[in-house]
């Protein structure tokens, strides 16, 4: 069958870009070859968030007197933890199947791969094969955890994310290799539930993306909570033989070997590239990742690429924002490209980290002279009745024009925070009117507010 539009991979790009093909116009097809909604939906983003949430319940109840609560007798049920996890990853991956009928979008299930003269190949469940035709194509086929040759993943004693989010059984001691957003995320998380967690980083610091004052404070927390935390260290072999896992790892001060029940990989993602045919068309790739210009075309004529797959940064809401960017110059629209400056990122342990724009380092480096404001939560009433007074905003501006360079939170729900600052250096709002801003009171946010005022010696509340 022809269509105007066939997407491969049913992720957070690829489901947005049938979507928004569809509201324009085009007849538009999507190739799945495991579950609608792709990682992000069914082994990422969401379930993660339901993993997390119900370990800030357990710590809530864990904490109870100290909002003048007792909760004598309670318990966690592992099991139901997963459960309700991979509950809520199935409703949210039944909504797609929900939104693909109501744009009247056909989803065919099985692997594609490229043919070439706008020709899939897709190979169902059975064997059986299909060819499907599009004036247009856009590969979204996503990413994959990488894998350390010194780490090989078994899936029992060494794991990867997938198999983080669904073990059986609680390991009582863990080792986390990596401390990006999935390895912090999952780190919290069984420390949280009672686990036993060492966390190695290669890098000096933990969270090393982000700004190196927000690094320090999440390494505080962390080993507030009894967490290990060794930075400046790398896994040199897991040995697997016995019960436990024995594991080697290299620091500074020599070797050290560390036994646990099971090994998470987090050391960063893989694009899906493997066997979809674009070496059979001529796709370029560079450093394992697809070529695209400002609008997602490859170099081969209507062949476009979005999402984890491209070099931008492996995000949900990036691959989404790619997508409708994508979709609607197809569509003869003219859409801005996007500013990769202004992408906000976010790490949901707790405190949640988030963050847009430059560090403090990457702004000196850049040449800029700047303003830093900073207000810590110690200071804010409602972090104060929430109980949760760790962590602040920090705000770097360019001291010539007052432009916003970047925005570093860390502390409760910041998460919820960071759009607006993305919205204020999109609108390119200046320090100044961010302070004349009237922020509600009281408020997690007026931690914004008040840390554009401290950056010019305004603040009020410290």
């Amino acid at each position: 069958m022809a269509y105007d539009l066939v997407v491969l991979g049913s992720g957070p790009g690829g489901y947005v870009a049938a979507i928004r093909a569809s509201q324009l116009g085009l007849k538009t097809a999507v190739i799945e070859k495991e579950s609608l909604g792709g990682i992000c939906l069914n082994w990422g983003c969401i379930p993660t968030k339901a993993l997390l949430k119900s370990a800030n319940v357990y710590d809530y109840m864990k904490h109870a007197d100290e909002y003048g609560l007792s909760a004598k007798e309670f318990d966690k049920d592992f099991s139901k933890v997963v459960s309700r996890s991979r509950a809520t990853a199935d409703k949210m991956s039944k909504g797609v199947q929900f939104l693909m009928k109501k744009n009247k979008i056909d989803v065919i299930m099985g692997f594609g791969k490229l043919k070439g003269n706008g020709k899939i190949e897709v190979e169902k469940e059975d064997g059986k094969k299909e060819t499907v035709e599009g004036k247009k194509i856009i590969i979204a086929t996503g990413a994959r955890a990488n894998e350390l040759p010194n780490l090989p993943v078994d899936g029992k004693k060494i794991i990867e994310y997938r198999k983080a989010m669904s073990l059986e059984k609680q390991p009582k001691k863990m080792v986390v290799v990596g401390s990006g957003a999935i390895g912090s995320e999952f780190s919290y998380f069984y420390q949280t539930m009672g686990t036993e967690v060492t966390l190695v980083e290669y890098l000096p610091r933990i969270v090393p993306n982000e700004d190196e004052e927000v690094s320090k404070q999440l390494e505080r927390t962390f080993k507030k909570s009894g967490m290990k935390v060794m930075t400046n260290s790398s896994v040199e072999e897991v040995d697997t033989s016995g019960k436990m896992c024995k594991v080697k790892i290299k620091t500074k001060k020599g070797e050290e070997t560390v036994e646990a029940d099971v090994v998470l990989s987090a050391v960063g993602i893989k694009a899906n590239l493997e066997n979809i045919g674009l070496e059979d068309v001529g796709v370029a790739t560079d450093k394992g990742k697809i070529v695209v210009n400002d609008f997602y075309e490859t170099n081969i004529s209507n062949v476009y690429a979005i999402g984890d797959c491209t070099p931008g940064p492996a995000l949900a809401h990036v691959a989404s924002h790619e997508a409708i960017t994508c979709v609607e110059k197809i569509a003869g629209l003219n859409p801005e490209p996007i500013d990769y400056g202004n992408i906000p990122a976010c790490t949901y342990c707790s405190p949640e980290i988030a963050s847009v724009g430059m560090t403090e380092k990457q702004a000196k480096d850049e040449g800029y002279n700047i303003k830093v404001g900073k207000f810590p939560f110690s200071a804010s009433g409602k972090a104060s009745a929430a109980n949760h007074n760790d962590g602040f905003v920090k705000l770097i501006f360019d001291e010539k024009y007052g432009e916003l360079l970047g925005a570093h939170m860390i502390g409760y729900n910041v998460t919820e925070m960071i759009a607006s600052v993305v919205s204020v250096r999109k609108l390119e709002t200046t320090g100044h009117e961010i302070i004349k801003t009237v922020h509600p009171h009281p408020t997690m946010s007026e931690a914004v507010m008040e840390a554009a005022a401290d950056a010019y010696d305004e603040v009020i509340h410290i």
